[in-house]
């Protein structure tokens, strides 16, 4: 039986922490070093007394910075790597640590700092996120080289921890690896696999031979897909062992698709009750977003001008038909509306969908996609590749047909054939782009796009708008799925 070696699995974790604390170090003492360089120039002379103070000041500033930086745990394993977590608490600590600065120096009556902190927080916080964001690169390569994983051994049921490993191996980025299953109704003999996207996972056992299971497939996680075989005492039994082992224990609750702001864990009697808050789609949020649609759509349009005026004179004198190809999309609460997009085809290319059936490679048969679809002409290609065709649309944000951020906009004949719950799509504005469009496009499963539509429905907030289109910029230089 292998032997299994926490200290091997941790060596990364602890390796990584202090790379971040090092480059952490240097940046901050670089940009407060900056802001005093910028706003004093040299090293202050002794003989002027409140300039004096300035070294001491910036000592005291850099300590409660990287202070700061440690106490909202921004270099946890928890949260390094994946989602906006490990951003937002880099800008909260920076945040904190000014505003601190700010009531001291005001109660003392320091009066040099206010063009300091002008130039420290925005350069050491910029500077910090893209330090992060450069770290992120290079564990998403360790990643893809099968390093730098969370090894886990799934505990429930054979349907969620099938679920589970899916999901996990879903997103390779997040470094989740299920090497293990303990299923109910299994002993521990060697030979029986889980089958997951084509990739084997060994059955080793049920849940009472956990213990034994992770030295047999080298886990540091052990993760619960359900509690009830075990019950509360089972449970803690288990934590304990698994504490003296350093191995992490995480339980999933059963729902998916909800973001972590929605989430709030409530100990209520000594039962650790997660809370799910409603959707933010209605009211303040909805004006918020309107607002921001207006002025982003405005912006884009002008910023884009000579593009599309070029894009229309390509259009126009390189096939016949209009510059603009109208189409029906079904809006907020089922209206209907006008899209407008760039021509990319020929005219008349709608009549020519019957012939043209046979060929449609959309998994499920609800999209018309043809990957090499010969309606497409020469200029369209170029426009569909970088999504220049789609610019038009912030006209229809401008009439507040659409939404900057939204559900693909869905055709009549897709939202004649959607049940019950798939018409939650239609609560919120279509976008011009979604999660349907930083994940595939038009490589996405119908099963899967829909997934991901609900999803932003039920979890929509600005930060995850400007998370989104920050996305969008990258899948269009990167081009994949467009066509």
């Amino acid at each position: 039986m292998q032997t299994f070696d926490a200290s091997t699995v941790r060596r990364w974790q602890d390796q990584y922490s202090r790379r971040l604390r090092i480059t952490d170090s240097l940046i901050i003492c670089g940009s407060v070093a900056l802001a005093q360089y910028i706003r004093f120039g040299d090293f202050p002379h002794a003989s002027d007394h409140a300039l004096s103070e300035v070294p001491l000041l910036s000592v005291l500033f850099t300590a409660l910075w990287l202070s700061s930086i440690a106490m909202f745990n921004t270099r946890s394993i928890r949260i390094v790597g994946a989602g906006i977590e490990e951003y937002r608490r880099i800008v909260s600590a920076s945040f904190w640590t000014f505003g601190t600065i700010a009531m001291v120096t005001l109660l003392a009556r320091i009066f040099l700092a206010r063009g300091y902190l002008a130039v420290a927080l925005p350069v050491g916080t910029l500077g910090l996120l893209v330090s992060r964001y450069l770290w992120r690169c290079y564990i998403a390569g360790k990643r893809s080289d099968g390093k730098y994983q969370t090894m886990v051994l799934a505990i429930g049921d054979r349907k969620g921890v099938s679920q589970l490993a899916q999901e996990l191996t879903r997103y390779p980025r997040n470094g989740y690896v299920v090497v293990g299953a303990g299923i109910p109704g299994y002993g521990p003999s060697r030979g029986k696999t889980l089958l997951v996207h084509g990739r084997e996972i060994p059955i080793l056992g049920d849940e009472t031979h956990a213990l034994a299971a992770i030295g047999r497939c080298g886990a540091d996680t052990v993760a619960l897909t359900g509690t009830e075989r075990f019950g509360a005492q089972g449970i803690r039994q288990l934590m304990w062992r698994l504490e003296t082992m350093d191995v992490d224990l995480v339980v999933a609750p059963g729902v998916m698709d909800v973001a972590e702001a929605r989430l709030a864990l409530r100990p209520v009697a000594g039962f650790p009750l997660l809370h799910v808050e409603k959707p933010q789609y209605q009211g303040a949020k909805r004006f918020q977003k309107r607002a921001f649609d207006f002025c982003f759509a405005l912006a884009a349009l002008i910023g884009t001008s000579p593009l599309l005026i070029a894009a229309a004179a390509a259009i126009k004198l390189t096939s016949k038909g209009p510059v603009f190809y109208p189409s029906e999309r079904i809006g907020l609460d089922g209206k209907p509306f006008t899209m407008l997009k760039f021509r990319t085809m020929v005219d008349g290319a709608d009549k020519q969908i019957p012939g043209l059936l046979s060929l449609n490679e959309s998994q499920g048969g609800m999209l018309f996609k043809i990957r090499e679809d010969p309606r497409i002409t020469p200029v369209g290609k170029i426009l569909r590749r970088y999504s220049i065709d789609e610019l038009p649309q912030f006209i229809n944000v401008l009439r507040q047909d659409m939404s900057v951020v939204g559900p693909r906009p869905p055709l009549r004949r897709e939202v004649a054939k959607y049940d019950g719950d798939v018409k939650r799509r239609l609560l919120v504005k279509p976008g011009v782009t979604g999660l349907w469009q930083v994940n595939g496009r038009s490589d996405l499963a119908w099963d899967e796009s829909v997934r991901l539509d609900l999803s932003y429905v039920d979890n929509w907030s600005m930060a995850s708008d400007l998370l989104l289109i920050a996305k969008t910029l990258k899948a269009v230089a990167g081009s994949a799925g467009a066509y």
